[in-house]
């Protein structure tokens, strides 16, 4: 991929701190990108191709002040950590986060695979309400706290697996390897992920500020505080659903006509 508008990218996140390639850097940078540029699926929803060229992404996520999904997100934070000289590798995962693990899942997410002095972390800021913000070093078996939860990595040989800890519980989110993968890989697809029903006709947004977690699935919106009980509330109008995207996920709505008519048709089917 180009060269990434750095100066645009730190704009977009906020970041004010040093570009040397160490942890450090790596650790903020992490931690800004999914609290500034929220997850979401406007475009499939809308019917509009999700493009996956640096120059799309940069406008999308960057100057039009829009969100995307795991491609987009990953595919910009690599090209970003590049142009800093980290050494980034790509992976894909299969996708297991709310299923049981009956049967192989087909490669449906990115990840990457980065090197610092030597040390390789897993960085992935585009996996939904469960996106880190922090990354994790390539080691089995070890807890690792991040600013939104702890998570480990198991297996390894070759076969990987990412487990978020709920209460007392290890619940799997994806199994990755370490096959790197290319922009014609992403391509294909997204090709089938954007025509997906869990992407085409249901509203998916997230976003991990400070303290907290914020979650939209169709009409519900959720809250989760690192500390204290969870808060759901139903969004029961255009207006309301219009201003929980704009105002607590920060997107700069799309201007067209199709926009409310695909958001009235999520609130008549409610949450599912």
């Amino acid at each position: 991929m180009s060269q990434v508008n750095i100066d645009a990218y730190f704009e977009r996140i906020a970041f004010s701190g040093s570009i040397a390639p160490t942890l450090e850097t790596l650790q903020q940078l992490h931690a800004l990108h999914p609290a500034a540029i929220p997850f979401e699926n406007l475009d499939p929803l809308l019917g509009v191709p999700v493009r996956l060229e640096l120059k799309n992404l940069e406008q999308k996520l960057l100057f039009d002040r829009r969100g995307g999904y795991c491609f987009e997100h990953n595919l910009l934070f690599k090209a970003l950590l590049e142009s800093l000289d980290f050494p980034v590798k790509a992976l894909a995962a299969r996708v297991y986060w709310g299923d049981e693990e009956t049967e192989e899942r087909p490669l449906s997410h990115m990840a990457l695979l980065v090197d610092v002095g030597g040390t390789s972390y897993l960085a992935d800021v585009g996996f939904g309400g469960m996106t880190l913000t922090a990354p994790l070093r390539l080691r089995a078996d070890v807890e690792q706290q991040t600013p939104h939860g702890t998570f480990r990595l198991v297996g390894g040989t070759p076969d990987w697996r990412l487990e978020v800890q709920l209460g007392e519980t290890w619940k799997l989110l994806y199994r990755f390897d370490l096959e790197e993968r290319t922009l014609a890989d992403y391509q294909a697809m997204n090709d089938l992920t954007s025509a997906d029903p869990h992407f085409s006709e249901h509203l998916n947004v997230a976003r991990a500020e400070k303290g907290r977690r914020l979650a939209l699935r169709d009409t519900r919106f959720r809250v989760y505080p690192l500390e204290g009980p969870e808060e759901t509330r139903e969004l029961t109008s255009l207006v309301e659903l219009r201003e929980a995207l704009s105002g607590a996920f920060g997107i700069v709505l799309p201007q067209t006509e199709r926009l409310d008519q695909v958001l009235e048709t999520v609130l008549a089917k409610g949450t599912s």
